[in-house]
């Protein structure tokens, strides 16, 4: 069984990262889609409510498994047999820093691979800092956000003139 991992900071999921998650589960026997703590984000939501929001988006996705790690990513990966980390890439700033962090990953870990999915190209722009500030000048989300949990982003991110 091949294992995809997917983390992020999920800060909110965005309907980019939904695409990356669909396209895994085809590729994938099981995706597990990891929610990382970042210190240097400042979060609209708790590691808890994220884990959540992303189970209220992905429940009619098969094999898809919600996770949260505060460590090194691919120390959570060999937890699980055969583990991919698939990582989603927007541009070619993507692209360098993610080929960086794939050396480190395969310098600590020979045994897990890291494949890297194009974001469709529609959700190149897309990203859970620019949902953010979206949310916080009450802009429209419906581009961006998957509609079960919009009205709880527009929610939470509203600005002080809101």
């Amino acid at each position: 069984m091949k294992t995809a991992i997917l983390a992020g900071s999920y800060d909110p999921i965005t309907n980019g990262h939904l695409d990356i998650i669909h396209r895994a589960a085809k590729l994938f026997d099981k995706v597990v889609v990891v929610v990382v703590f970042n210190t240097a984000k400042h979060s609209l939501f708790t590691v808890e409510e994220r884990m959540e929001l992303i189970r209220t988006v992905t429940t009619d996705i098969p094999g898809v498994e919600i996770s949260c790690w505060d460590k090194l990513l691919v120390d959570f990966a060999v937890k699980y047999e055969n583990p991919v980390i698939v990582r989603g890439l927007r541009s070619i700033t993507d692209f360098e820093y993610e080929f960086q962090m794939e050396m480190f990953n395969k310098h600590l870990r020979r045994d897990v691979e890291t494949v890297f999915l194009a974001s469709s190209e529609k959700y190149t722009y897309l990203s859970s800092s620019a949902v953010k500030e979206l949310a916080y000048y009450g802009s429209d989300l419906s581009e961006y956000v998957p509609a079960p949990i919009r009205q709880i982003v527009a929610e939470r991110g509203l600005g002080p003139n809101q």
